[in-house]
């Protein structure tokens, strides 16, 4: 893992072998005119990941708020995802395109498989490698895949996913699934890593928010980044955007991050991929 510099400079390398920006904006439940202020704020800020899919509904805002930044396209990594209502062979060529005339690019940096949808994942990920192959998508990865279904997909295919975004955080730690992913070469993505503000206020994170001097939800994320997690906090509130990116100035100790890892409960917020077959 490279050295946490910066919110803009600090990245991953995939095994697809482009570099991921360790700290992304996700925009899930934005709604439009919101997600294209929260971009902007997010981008003016430092950011260099932002996070959408084609289910969300605000490709289009993303992609106008990265024109609007200024910032060069080549210096900003943009996510989107197949939705499952369109996987399959065929209907994944056609989603591809359908997301990239919303956002108005050319390519998008990564394109994720949205849900291991039980009959049609397998399809859906031939489906992948020719819109990789095709330049249409820089690397290729899935989303709330289980080791299960990463198993399957590993025996059938060349290509091993970029990236795994699932629901991740101290409270939903799985260590199986996190220890399979780095043994695999794939990056695991944490998303709502702040469990939806539902244990923002637990007792155990306001006391090493006070011993740090850092807030509660700068905690959370500053773990995931050592644990050598992508995370994607998502927010519509410029403070907030910010806030959760000023997480490079300050070190959790290995003592607490191991007191940080007995703190899992299994607790999930999200939807829950674990007994799709």
């Amino acid at each position: 893992m490279s050295e946490l510099k910066s919110i803009t400079d600090s990245t991953l390398l995939t095994n697809q072998k482009n570099s991921v920006p360790v700290l992304g904006l996700g925009v899930w439940k934005s709604k439009p005119k919101e997600c294209y202020a929260a971009v902007k704020s997010a981008l003016e800020s430092g950011y260099r990941h932002i996070d959408t899919a084609a289910i969300y509904g605000n490709e289009s805002e993303v992609g106008e708020a990265i024109r609007d930044s200024g910032i060069p396209r080549q210096e900003i990594f943009v996510v989107t995802k197949l939705w499952n209502a369109d996987q399959g062979y065929d209907s994944a060529l056609i989603a591809i395109d359908k997301s990239l005339q919303k956002l108005a690019l050319d390519y998008v940096d990564m394109y994720l498989i949205h849900f291991p949808v039980t009959g049609k994942r397998k399809d859906s990920w031939r489906a992948l490698g020719k819109i990789k192959e095709s330049g249409k998508a820089k690397s290729i990865g899935v989303s709330n895949f289980m080791q299960n279904h990463l198993e399957e997909l590993l025996a059938d295919t060349d290509i091993i996913p970029a990236m795994n975004q699932v629901e991740f955080h101290p409270f939903l730690n799985d260590v199986k699934l996190y220890d399979y992913c780095r043994e695999k070469g794939i990056l695991l993505e944490a998303y709502s890593p702040l469990a939806h503000g539902k244990k923002l206020e637990d007792p155990k994170v306001t006391k090493l928010a006070n011993k740090y001097g850092k807030s509660n939800a700068q905690i959370l994320i500053r773990w995931g980044l050592q644990k050598g997690l992508v995370l994607i906090p998502k927010s519509v509130s410029a403070g907030r955007i910010s806030e959760n990116g000023n997480v490079f100035d300050f070190h959790i100790s290995s003592e607490d991050m191991n007191e940080m890892e007995t703190w899992n409960e299994n607790f999930r917020t999200c939807w829950d991929p674990t007994e799709t077959i």
